[in-house]
């Protein structure tokens, strides 16, 4: 069994054509060469693979450069990046599973491994979102406009992973899943984790598993940020339901807690003076507000409720349409903000 990363990269070089179909399958053959967008399967042909060794002493098989950025590297790289991997120990198990291999020892010996990091900490939520790509034209577009969701701009928080690895629990097969990856950020724009919610590869829904949605890193005060915070901010749970809201108030900044949880928890930006806290209908969002709310006002925040009128405002949104989730907070906002944040004509 290959025992290092130079043997492991070796082996999939002899078959780099069939490595480049299944991982870089947005890609085509062109002479000696497979062109694509990017290492991490987007359409294009910036990227290019050499799929023959060239003479002896050559440029040899399953190494590639990217013209448009300049990375380059081998068929394990390719494997990490295509497949949003960080540990050198799942790299090598993935490849060898595409090899037909025995998997890996635990792991013990240093010297075969890429640098790593623990699994679901900070520094592995930054590697993630960093290997994903910008959600126009991805399943993750697709995805949101589905949910009603027509305002994309400005939200650099939010990127699309074309093969984002899941597992039901430990013991159980890695499938292999479409993800839109959030990242979550502390109020200097730090990364400290990162939310994944798998989706259905035609983007018409979440993904058909157990848990859709999982956060890594830490979350706890912190959140998905769309728009620079100033005197006035919008905090919710979930990340569909503020960009619901960003429909009708684009400029508005907003936060997505990700739960009831850690939206109590939130910390507020050095300059906030009114806060706008969306309720969901249910126990656990009701627990959420009353205890935001009882922080905002020790705080000497202004804290106003915005409730929607089905179980959140992208129900709303969906069930409904945008006037009416217009003129719905319309009636809840201060005067002041109605003239500020509330697009004109909704």
């Amino acid at each position: 069994m290959p025992r290092n990363a130079a043997e492991l990269a070796h082996r999939l070089a002899r078959e780099a054509e069939a490595v480049c179909r299944h991982y870089l399958s947005n890609g085509r053959r062109v002479g000696n060469y497979w062109l694509v967008g990017d290492v991490r399967n987007t359409s294009g042909r910036s990227m290019f693979v050499r799929l023959k060794p060239k003479g002896t002493g050559g440029r040899p098989a399953g190494k590639w450069t990217d013209a448009a950025t300049g990375e380059h590297g081998d068929l394990l790289d390719v494997i990490r990046e295509s497949c949003g991997l960080v540990d050198f120990h799942d790299i090598a198990n993935e490849a060898r599973r595409f090899l037909s291999l025995p998997r890996s020892e635990p792991k013990s010996d240093s010297r075969s491994r890429l640098p790593s990091v623990p699994t679901g900490s900070p520094e592995s939520a930054r590697r993630l979102f960093g290997m994903s790509q910008p959600i126009a034209g991805t399943v993750v577009e697709t995805y949101l406009r589905g949910r009603g969701i027509t305002n994309l701009h400005g939200i650099d928080s939010l990127r699309s992973h074309p093969r984002c690895y899941y597992r039901p629990d430990v013991d159980a097969a890695t499938e292999v899943w479409p993800a839109m990856i959030a990242a979550v950020t502390d109020l200097k724009g730090h990364i400290t984790g990162a939310h994944r919610t798998w989706l259905d590869p035609s983007g018409r829904d979440k993904a058909p598993v157990d848990t859709p949605r999982r956060a890594m890193g830490y979350l706890l005060g912190h959140a998905v940020r769309f728009g620079l915070a100033g005197d006035v901010m919008a905090a919710g749970e979930g990340i569909e339901t503020m960009l619901s809201l960003r429909c009708v108030m684009p400029s508005m900044p907003m936060v997505a807690a990700l739960s009831a949880a850690h939206l109590t928890a939130i910390l507020f930006p050095a300059a906030l003076r009114r806060l706008y806290i969306v309720r969901d209908d249910d126990r656990a969002g009701d627990g959420a507000v009353a205890g935001l709310f009882d922080r905002a006002q020790s705080a000497g925040i202004e804290a106003t409720v915005l409730s929607p009128q089905c179980g959140d405002f992208n129900e709303d949104l969906r069930n409904f349409d945008i006037n009416a989730l217009g003129a719905a907070l319309r009636i809840q906002l201060t005067l002041e903000d109605v003239g500020r944040f509330l697009i004109a004509g909704v």
